[in-house]
C-alpha cells in the first residue's frame, strides 16, 4: 500500500491539527454510561453489559458532575452521549434528558432500537433528544440472530423509521460487519435509503466481551477489504452519507472510506463517567485506561491533568509499530484495540490489508 503525494500532504495536515487538539485537549464530547442493564443478549456485545450487574448511577451524581464542568467548558460546543447497557433500560431517562437540557447542553443517545416505541420517542424529543443512534446488524435473520431476539429487528426498523424522519435531529444508523452480515451490505444500504436515512455508519466488531472467541466476527483478510471496497463503491452512489467508524489507520482508504483521516479521540476531546462512577474516555475503554472515580476525584482536575496515556502515545511505538512507516499518521491505532493491561495490539488495519492484497 502506497501513499500518493496528495494524500501525504493531507494527512500531514491532519497532524499538525491532531497535535494541537492534544495540545488544547477541549472537552467537547461526554458519555454517560447510565447503566449496565440491556434488554437484549447480543453475540457481539463488547462491553461489560451483565445484567443487574451494579445499579444504575442515580441521575443527580451524573448532574453533579455536569455542575462541575460547567465553568470550564462551553455549552455550544458540548453533546453529552448517553449510552448502556441499553438506556431506555432506565425509567427516569426523560428526566435525565429534562436535567442535561435545563443546563443548557444539546444531549444525544445510543440505542438499540428494542424500547423505542412511538410514545416513548415523543417524550424523548420534548426531553431535548438531539442525537441518535441506533444499531442495525444485517436483514431480519441475520439481525434477530445476533441480537438474540425475534423482535429485534422489526423494533429497531420502527425506530429508524422514526429518527429518519424528524427535523432536527442528527441521526445514523451504526452496522457491525460480520462474517454472515458481509454479503448483506448492499440490501442493507438499499433498506437504509428506502427509510430515508441519510448517515450509515460502517464498523468491524472489535476482539473483546463477547466478540473475542466468536469466529462469526474475526473476518479473513480478504473479507475484511472487502469491507472498504464496500464503502468506497456505496460513497461513489451518492444515495446515502456512509463512513467507516472511527477505528483504526486505513492508509490508502484514508480520505476515501471515511470523511476526516483517523484519529482517537479518546482522552483528547471526550471523556466518560461510567456506571460505577469511573472516569474514562470511550466507555470501551475500561481497566487500565481508567483515570480516576467522581466519587473521589474532581472531573475537571482529572481531565486537565490525567489522560497522558492517551496524549502522549510514544509507549506504543513497540513491535510493529516502532518500524511502521505509518506511525507518524497513525500513533498506535485506537486504544480499544489494545489490551487494557498489556497494551498490545489487536490487529493492525494497514497490515491486514497489505496482506489481502490493497
Amino acid at each position: 500500500m502506497k501513499l500518493g503525494l496528495k494524500k501525504k500532504l493531507a494527512l500531514e495536515a491532519f497532524r499538525l491539527y491532531r497535535h494541537n487538539e492534544v495540545k488544547s485537549h477541549p472537552l467537547t464530547y461526554f458519555f454517560w454510561e447510565c447503566t449496565l442493564r440491556c434488554n437484549l443478549h447480543c453475540l457481539h456485545c463488547g462491553s461489560d453489559c451483565v445484567k443487574d450487574a451494579i445499579p444504575d448511577m442515580p441521575r443527580e451524581d451524573f448532574m453533579a458532575v455536569l455542575d462541575k464542568l460547567a465553568p470550564h467548558i462551553d455549552p455550544n460546543n458540548f453533546t453529552v452521549v448517553i449510552t448502556g447497557g441499553e438506556p431506555l433500560m432506565r425509567a427516569d431517562l426523560e428526566e435525565c434528558g429534562q436535567e442535561i437540557k435545563k443546563r443548557g447542553y444539546a444531549w444525544g443517545m445510543v440505542t438499540n432500537g428494542l424500547a423505542m416505541t412511538p410514545e416513548r420517542y415523543t417524550k424523548l424529543l420534548n426531553a431535548g433528544l438531539k442525537t441518535l443512534t441506533i444499531s442495525l446488524d444485517g436483514l431480519e435473520e441475520n439481525h434477530n440472530h445476533f441480537r438474540g431476539n425475534p423482535h429485534s429487528f422489526d423494533r429497531a426498523i420502527r425506530a429508524i423509521n422514526m429518527a429518519a424522519h424528524t427535523e432536527d435531529l442528527t441521526f445514523d444508523v451504526m452496522t457491525c460487519v460480520n462474517r454472515k452480515n458481509l454479503s448483506e451490505l448492499p440490501r442493507i444500504l438499499d433498506l437504509l435509503v428506502n427509510l430515508g436515512v441519510k448517515r450509515w455508519r460502517v464498523s468491524n466488531v472489535f476482539p473483546k466481551g463477547r466478540a473475542k472467541d466468536n469466529p462469526l466476527f474475526q473476518l479473513t483478510n480478504e473479507e475484511f477489504r472487502q469491507v472498504f471496497e464496500f464503502i468506497r463503491e456505496a460513497k461513489a452512489m451518492n444515495v446515502i452519507n456512509v463512513n467507516y467508524d472511527c477505528e483504526g489507520f486505513l492508509g490508502d482508504y484514508e480520505k476515501v472510506v471515511r470523511n476526516s483521516p483517523f484519529f482517537c479521540w479518546a482522552g483528547v476531546n471526550i471523556s466518560s463517567v461510567l456506571c460505577d462512577g469511573s472516569i474514562s474516555a470511550c466507555p470501551s475503554l475500561r481497566g487500565d485506561y481508567i483515570q480516576g472515580n467522581i466519587y473521589k476525584d474532581d472531573i475537571w482536575d482529572v481531565w486537565q491533568n490525567r489522560y497522558q496515556v492517551m496524549r502522549d502515545r510514544n509507549w506504543a511505538k513497540t513491535g510493529e509499530c516502532k518500524t511502521c512507516k505509518y506511525w507518524r499518521y497513525c500513533e498506535g491505532s485506537s486504544l480499544h484495540l489494545r489490551d487494557e493491561k498489556t497494551k498490545e495490539l489487536a490487529y493492525c488495519h494497514v497490515a491486514r490489508l497489505e496482506a489481502a492484497g490493497a
